[in-house]
């Protein structure tokens, strides 16, 4: 197995992690209901995606 011949300093690594982070989830609005909704998800609120009803929701 390879084992590495000098260890990894700090500032190399973290430069190398500066990547490594989370998006912000993107929202849209309902069509039908104005809900805040992810993106290409049928609404929670009303059941609507695309402007037909998909869900029935009591």
């Amino acid at each position: 197995m390879a084992v590495p011949f000098r260890k990894t300093s700090k500032q190399v690594k973290r430069k190398r992690r500066t990547h490594f982070k989370l998006s912000p989830i993107s929202l849209t609005s309902c069509n039908n209901c104005g809900a805040a909704i992810k993106l290409h998800r049928i609404c929670r609120e009303c059941g609507y995606y695309k402007n037909k009803e998909v869900k029935v929701i009591d």
